[in-house]
């Protein structure tokens, strides 16, 4: 009797204590999202252990509370920290306490906002995930700082189903290229500042300047109707919380360039610019010298300024300036082999050595004004300027060879390449937001400037080059000039203008309906123009008797004027009218300009149905896509010398259905589907051919329409994705997708079946199919004692399944194949990314490190032709390493540690007897960097 007796005496002790306590309930909302439910966040009685989380509606409650006076700490890891003074807790009663976290809680008495406010946590990032309307995934700031992603490629190339190519800024999402994905920033569209390329290059976009970076995979109407793959849009940082100003500066080196005795194109500046943009190039080509020039010690360098402040206007409004300035060079010694390869080898180089310089400066200002807790303004400016300069030998060695040599033999085929490349960018952008009673109005508009240069690209070829390397005098390398332009000077400008822009329009009519309806258009203008002269010996077998000074030969005086007077002559393709073609300034050879119009409007309603379980999304956008490119290029086989013009006109109809099925509060089973479309870009169209030094690459008026404008002016897409998610913790996840697509008439790049080896775009077959299976798996292997990450795993995998059917081509250009169908250009079959963290405290120190893995597997660079193999871009593997210690409260210092596994970057083909040839191979080397940062 007597455990009895104690048993039941206790159970009405607690019964009478519990009886005399109260509890603590509320909602947390996000003021920074229209005041939705602010899921996962902690709620803490100060100074105890006393607390609980809220549920995905924002609801909390504390039971069990002693009568007293308490101080309540609300906090999310990202988002701000809140004190709520004099919460009042009595005996058998409910204290009920609503508080919203966002940028300022100014105007509330009772709470004190003691952090600020951050969007670009990963938990912030999965809650949005995990209310998003279609399937998307994002990753923010936080992340790239832990991981040491120093940019927007390297960034999207963490998420589920996409890649990076090794060495380029090529970015594939979902196994598919360039052509098949678009990129937006604060949803505006981004223009390209490539030539050779759809969207613009990623890694211009350094992290200082990036909150965080969303890929929506499934389609919904307010993108545009180009929409394949997916859409990249990157969020630009902005101001929140306290006044600050923070200084970085860093260093390293990469193992391949450190040492080297380096080389640069003379004429360009450490800061990334040609010193010689207001000469014309035909004075460039008398005045200039042609020999690299050697420049300092190759040590990669990095410094930036990066700060804001908040001015409050009143209890509501705030105005907030965020700006950062920064400047990242980088230094390559690229070792490795070439080749030049169409129906059989026309050139072969054992010994490629390239000097490669990188310097980007980035300069970012963001204004945002807050009018009241209904109406903000944001203002968005971004300058960015890239520049790539190459010094490439092919052949260094002696030992290239050439298939029609005009030597007494092929040996010693020689070429000596150098190019700088400039990409300036220009966005100002201007958005809104309103919400009020139900309503909520979203817009922006914005104008994209691009400037893309390729100034002076200097490109000669010897033969016998191995007679360089005898040390005897008697024996010097020749020229190889079967025509002028074998020896060449080559200039080439694009200028980019758009005006881009949309509105959004959402009306609540109940908790369980509400209506979207939005316009938006763009225009894009581009000009483009190339010019090219090249050098026409007086004399066949001219010797050279210094491989290294070229200046002494390329030099004003020894121009061929007066007639038999000079060592050669300067021959342009496009004279001036009136001019002789040689030694006379020309007019650009290849030029294009081209015109995008598109408008649209959309609609989509969501729809809550089984006591919001689940959530339907139907659409329609109706999208008039207007496209003209008129064009007079060198090798134009149409009418040579004078303007062409390809257009087309569409109105396209293109529904979409999106839906959200919450299993439970943790739990989302999603589906989607759209009809897209694909359309050429300007440089698929115009067949203007790029000359590199082994692959050479052009497009085709053809995909306008066919030859006599009746065939199809885009591809037709059906898009089917569902999706599990599974939200372990606010850190934690697990999803598994499936997706399908099929491509009606797609576009592929395929090399040409001639003698030319010319890569060009081609409508290839009627269908293509893609079938793939993504798996993500995000989770916290250990906790420290008080429950935050210790050691954190974070992988996904990605399996694609391509095929397409194949037909001979006739046309403008034509191609055939030996086989009926193939994988997609740019598909990979197996793509995984993964990151191991690891954050232990030592002492005052919480240093973070994380190791971060990616693979993909071979996929085609372009389709070969005939009995022809494809050109592989071969797997590649790499891993990374990050350590960041933080020193103090504001020191920071930071050790990345890139490329360790410095894996071979290979372009690879087989022959007609399925003999492996290398296009291009080479090494990246390791970057090892220490950087340093402090915030005032």
């Amino acid at each position: 009797m007597k455990p009895y007796l104690i048993f039941v005496f206790s159970f009405f002790t607690l019964v009478s204590i519990a009886q005399e306590n109260g509890s603590i309930v509320g909602k947390l909302t996000d003021k920074e999202l229209n005041n939705e439910p602010l899921a996962f966040a902690n709620v803490l009685i100060k100074g105890s252990t006393q607390g609980t989380t809220s549920d995905i509606d924002g609801l909390f409650e504390i039971a069990n509370v002693e009568p007293g006076t308490y101080t309540l700490v609300v906090s999310f890891l990202g988002y701000e920290t809140l004190e709520i003074p004099n919460v009042v807790v009595e005996a058998d009663k409910v204290t009920e306490i609503n508080a919203g976290l966002g940028a300022s809680s100014v105007g509330l008495d009772e709470v004190v906002v003691t952090t600020s406010a951050r969007k670009d946590s990963e938990v912030a990032l999965l809650l949005q995930q995990k209310n998003a309307l279609v399937i998307e995934e994002a990753i923010g700031a936080e992340v790239l700082t832990r991981r040491g992603i120093g940019d927007a490629a390297a960034a999207v190339a963490q998420i589920a189903g996409i890649s990076k190519q090794q060495g380029s800024s090529n970015v594939y999402v979902r196994g598919l290229g360039d052509r098949y994905q678009n990129t937006t920033l604060n949803g505006l569209s981004l223009p390209s500042t490539n030539v050779n390329k759809k969207n613009i290059d990623l890694d211009l976009f350094a992290s200082d300047v990036i909150q965080s970076i969303g890929v929506s995979k499934a389609y919904s109407t307010n993108f545009y109707g180009d929409f394949s793959a997916g859409n990249v849009n990157i969020v630009s940082k902005a101001h929140t919380g306290k006044a600050y100003l923070g200084v970085n500066v860093g260093s390293g080196i990469n193992s391949t360039a450190i040492g080297e005795d380096f080389l640069l194109n003379e004429g360009v500046s450490y800061f990334g610019r040609y010193n010689r943009y207001d000469n014309n190039p035909f004075a460039i080509v008398l005045g200039q010298p042609v020999d690299p020039v050697d420049t300092s010690s190759p040590i990669n360098t990095n410094f930036g300024l990066e700060g804001g402040f908040s001015v409050d206007l009143s209890d509501e409004s705030r105005i907030s300036f965020f700006g950062t300035a920064s400047f990242a060079n980088g230094w390559r010694f690229r070792q490795g082999e070439a080749s030049d390869f169409t129906n059989t080898v026309n050139s072969s180089y054992p010994n490629v050595d390239q000097y490669v310089y990188n310097a980007t400066t980035t300069a970012l200002a963001n204004i945002d004004y807050k009018v009241s807790n209904k109406f903000k303004l944001q203002y968005r400016s971004l300058y960015i300027n890239s520049a790539q300069d190459q010094t490439e030998f092919f052949g260094r060695n002696g030992e290239g060879t050439i298939r029609d040599d005009i030597g007494d033999a092929d040996e010693g085929f020689f070429i000596y390449n150098g190019r700088f490349n400039q990409d300036q960018i220009f966005v100002n952008q201007l958005l809104g937001q309103f919400a009020d009673e139900g309503i909520e109005a979203n817009w922006g508009f914005g104008y994209n400037k691009v400037l893309s240069d390729e100034p002076d690209r200097k490109r000669f070829t010897l033969q016998n080059y191995q007679f360089a390397l005898d040390n005897d005098p008697n024996t010097n390398p020749i020229f190889f000039d079967n025509v002028a332009f074998d020896n060449q000077r080559f200039f080439q400008e694009i200028e980019d203008d758009e005006f881009n822009g949309f509105i959004n329009l959402k009306k609540e009519f109940s908790e369980n309906f509400a209506l979207n309806i939005g316009y938006s258009g763009r225009r894009k203008v581009r000009n483009f123009n190339a010019i090219r002269y090249g050098y026409e010996f007086t004399d066949n077998d001219l010797e050279i008797t210094d491989v290294n000074n070229l200046n002494e030969i390329f030099n004003v005086s020894n121009i061929d004027v007066p007639d038999g007077s000079g060592l050669w002559d300067l021959v342009t393709l496009n004279p001036i009218p009136g001019l002789s073609t040689v030694n006379r300034p020309g007019l650009p050879d290849s030029q294009y300009s081209g015109e995008l119009k598109v408008y649209a409007g959309h609609i989509n309603a969501e729809i809550q149905l089984l006591d919001k379980k689940l959530l339907l999304v139907p659409g329609l956008r109706i999208e008039s896509f207007q496209q003209e490119i008129t064009y007079d290029v060198q090798g134009d086989i149409i009418e040579p010398g004078i303007l062409t013009t390809v257009d087309s006109y569409d109105n396209l109809y293109l529904p979409s259905l999106n839906a959200r099925y919450a299993l439970n509060e943790d739990m989302n089973l999603r589906g989607s589907f759209s009809i897209t479309a694909s359309f050429p870009e300007f440089k698929e169209v115009a067949p203007f051919v790029y000359e590199d030094v082994v692959i050479r690459y052009g497009g085709n008026p053809d995909l306008l329409g066919g030859v006599d404008g009746t065939g199809p002016n885009y591809s037709e897409i059906f898009n089917y994705d569902l999706k599990y998610e599974w939200f372990l913790t606010p850190r934690e996840i697990i999803s598994l997708g499936v997706f399908f697509k099929q491509i009606n008439d797609p576009v592929n790049r395929v090399t040409a079946r001639d003698a030319t080896g010319d890569q060009r775009y081609f409508r290839t077959g009627d269908q293509a199919d893609v079938f793939g299976v993504e798996l993500e798996f995000r989770k916290n292997i250990l906790k420290n004692i008080e429950d935050e990450p210790l050691l954190n795993l974070g992988f996904n995998l990605a399996w694609t399944d391509t095929k397409q059917d194949l037909r001979s081509i006739g046309g403008t250009f034509t191609t055939s194949f030996n086989r009926t169908e193939s994988e997609l250009e740019g598909a990979s079959d197996i793509i995984f990314n993964t990151d191991l963290s690891f954050t232990p405290t030592i002492g005052n120190f919480k240093p973070k490190a994380t190791l971060v893995g990616s693979y993909f597997s071979d996929r085609i660079f372009a389709l070969g032709a005939g009995t022809v193999g494809d050109i592989i871009e071969e797997s590649v593997t790499t891993l990374n390493l990050v350590i960041i210690n933080p020193i103090t409260k504001n020191f920071e210092l930071g050790l990345t540690a890139r490329n360790l596994l410095n894996p071979d970057i290979t372009l690879s083909q087989t022959d007609q007897i399925g003999n492996r040839l290398i296009i291009t191979e080479f090494r990246d080397g390791i970057d090892v960097g220490l950087s340093l940062k402090y915030k005032f």
